[in-house]
């Protein structure tokens, strides 16, 4: 299934070196504005080759919407947006069928789809898939936005260096001034450095993005299956490289009494909040109306220009493959934004079903 979300409801095509990526957003009224410079400026975030620390895959990455808006505003109908993919080498990929990468998807998509399916740059199941993602996330953070909800993400950790705890403001100050994307600007220079050793090292490193979104009503969210938790689980699960998802104390928890655990409920400013935020923001599945925090943890890229142990599956015997082409050595940096924006179609899509829209 390429598709998800109840109400905001989104749909990928495409495949990372065919002519284009893209999406289909369906569940927007009439009239409502999207602004399209602010969907644009989320997928410059997000594009290769910003620094030496991402792949220099060279992608402008301009989004082209063909249908469902107009003058600014939501038709009604479906939003289709198009980005082309003009800087492909697919001449890398030519035996990724034959011999299978190691941490890639290879074997099992030909095992799948017996052959048929376009693995060059990964197809389907690339992170160039995430392109979209941000297209549908940037629409639904400025209609959540309207109400007073804000997402913000920055890179908690690279490899063995991890920031200290940074307020939202302090991601949105500083966020964008280092190309590691963290907001604690000391460990920002020594997570570069990690990543430049795992890059001369013919090797990679992967991470952990923190968010929050903030400005959400107490009462966002469904007790089960559309509980706020599994909700955005199910999309940051589905970026790819993504391997672990946990809100508040998340793991910690599990070394905690729940006297620890529990946060308190105080007045404070003629309103209910917890003295602390263990349960991340989020209690029965349902919003409390405190911050919703959450970490995200991130695979070493799986491409590495190391030779590899794999399997020939014509031959059926041992072999060798030394991946090439351009790959980030870190996937962190450039998933922030993805994280961010993944966060605010599942937000909006849980505003649409509680009626807050």
């Amino acid at each position: 299934m390429n598709a998800i979300g109840v109400r905001y409801r989104t749909t990928l095509f495409g495949t990372s070196h065919g002519p284009f990526v893209g999406c289909t957003i369906e569940g927007l009224r009439a009239g409502t504005p999207v602004d399209a410079t602010l969907v644009q400026a989320q997928l410059d975030r997000r594009r290769p080759g910003q620094s030496l620390v991402t792949t220099q895959r060279k992608e402008e990455d301009r989004v082209e919407f063909a249908e469902g808006l107009r003058g600014g505003e939501a038709t009604g109908e479906p939003i289709v947006a198009m980005i082309r993919n003009e800087d492909v080498r697919s001449r890398s990929y030519a035996d990724v069928a034959r011999v299978p990468r190691p941490g890639h998807g290879d074997f099992p998509a030909r095992m799948k789809y017996g052959g048929k399916s376009d693995l060059r740059g990964g197809g389907q199941l690339s992170g160039r898939m995430t392109a979209p993602l941000v297209v549908s996330g940037a629409i639904a953070r400025q209609v959540a936005g309207r109400l007073g909800a804000g997402f913000h993400a920055h890179a908690a950790q690279i490899g063995s260096v991890v920031a200290r705890p940074v307020t939202p403001e302090e991601i949105d100050a500083n966020v964008e001034r280092t190309p590691v994307r963290c907001a604690d600007l000391e460990a920002a220079d020594r997570m570069v450095a990690e990543i430049e050793a795992a890059r001369k090292d013919r090797d990679s490193v992967g991470g952990i993005i923190e968010g929050v979104v903030t400005g959400l009503p107490v009462g966002v969210g469904e007790p089960f299956f559309e509980s706020v938790e599994a909700a955005l689980a199910h999309l940051f699960l589905s970026i790819p490289a993504v391997k672990g998802v946990d809100f508040g104390a998340g793991f910690r928890a599990a070394s905690m009494r729940g006297s620890e655990h529990n946060d308190p409920f105080v007045v404070r400013d003629g309103r209910v909040v917890t003295e602390t935020n263990h349960a991340g923001g989020v209690l029965g599945g349902i919003t409390t109306g405190m911050p919703v925090t959450f970490r995200v943890v991130v695979k070493p890229t799986a491409s590495i220009a190391k030779p590899q142990r794999s399997v020939d599956l014509e031959r059926m015997e041992a072999s060798e493959v030394v991946v090439t082409g351009r790959h980030d050595p870190c996937i962190v940096p450039r998933a922030v934004p993805v994280v961010e924006n993944v966060a605010a179609m599942g937000v909006l899509d849980l505003m649409f079903l509680g009626g807050f829209l």
